[in-house]
C-alpha cells in the first residue's frame, strides 16, 4: 500500500523480519489473522526495574504497546498514571495526527525505543510525582502551537 508522500507502507511480515533482525531487540512475535504481536522485555537503565511490553499492530491502525508486567497502576500507588490511553491501558509515545509515526516507519526503529523512553521517563515520575517527558497527555488540552499543519493535527487527538 501506498503512504503519504508515495513511500509504501510496511507489511506486517517485513515490520516482523525487521523486528527480528534488529541487534537491539531481544523479543519474539509473530504475525496471525492479520495481527503482528510482539514481546519485548525491556530494562530502561541498568539501575530500572525489567518490564514487559506487548505491542499489536493491524494495517490501518495505529501500534498499541501495553506493559504486561509489572502492573503499572500498582506501581503508580493510587497516583494517576501519565501519558496513558485507557480501555485497555496502553502508553501514549506519540502525539496522534502528527505523522509522528506512519506505517513505512519502522517499528524497530520507533515504537520500540520510544517505549524504553516512556519507560525511562516513568521510573523518574514514580519517585519525583513529575513526567518530564513532556508532550500532551491523553485529553488535555494542546498548547497554542504556531504551525497551521500542527495545530490542525493536535485538535484531532
Amino acid at each position: 500500500m501506498i503512504g503519504r508522500g508515495g513511500q509504501y507502507d510496511l507489511t506486517l511480515s517485513q515490520q516482523l523480519l525487521f523486528l527480528k533482525a534488529s541487534p537491539a531487540i531481544s523479543g519474539a512475535g509473530q504475525v496471525r489473522a492479520n495481527k503482528l504481536t510482539w514481546q519485548e522485555p525491556i530494562r530502561p537503565t541498568a539501575l530500572a526495574r525489567s518490564y514487559l511490553a506487548t505491542i499489536t499492530f493491524q494495517p490501518g491502525q495505529t501500534p498499541d504497546v501495553q506493559i504486561d508486567d509489572p502492573d503499572l497502576e500498582l506501581l503508580a500507588a493510587g497516583r494517576p498514571l501519565p501519558h496513558v490511553y485507557r480501555d485497555p491501558l496502553r502508553l501514549c509515545l506519540y502525539l496522534p495526527g502528527a505523522r509522528e509515526w506512519e506505517a513505512r516507519k519502522r517499528i524497530d526503529e520507533t515504537i520500540i525505543p520510544w517505549t524504553y523512553l516512556w519507560l525511562y521517563y516513568f521510573e523518574d515520575w514514580l519517585w519525583s510525582d513529575d513526567w518530564k517527558g513532556e508532550g500532551q497527555h491523553p485529553g488535555e488540552e494542546p498548547e497554542p502551537v504556531g504551525n497551521r499543519a500542527m495545530r490542525r493535527a493536535v485538535a484531532r487527538c
